[in-house]
């Protein structure tokens, strides 16, 4: 580095674009195949809390919002509020 700044020039420029040039391909076998199947369980992270799914849910129950004016405010999938729906009435209608 202080041979670059006495000198006034980049050497880890020209390193950089000889270990990008001189670098061996990438392996294929190194990144999986999406079709061979893994022993562990493939979990999807749920983004939505239940918090959050209660008080979408709430304000179409009040009437406050419609269910479009959610689609498009909350940008959720019309599928995924029709699914809450379904889900989370069969609930409710089990504890009352």
């Amino acid at each position: 580095m202080k041979f670059s700044i006495l000198l006034e020039y980049d050497f880890f420029r020209l390193y950089s674009q000889y270990l990008i040039l001189y670098a061996p391909p990438a392996n294929a076998d190194y990144t999986r195949n999406e079709n061979t199947k893994s022993r562990l369980p493939r979990y999807r992270k749920n983004i939505y809390t239940r918090e959050l799914v209660d008080f979408i849910l709430e304000q179409i129950e009040n009437g406050s919002k419609t269910k479009v004016q959610i689609i498009e405010e909350y940008r959720i999938p019309k599928s995924t509020l029709y699914k809450w729906q379904n889900k989370y009435q069969q609930t409710k209608n089990i504890t009352k």
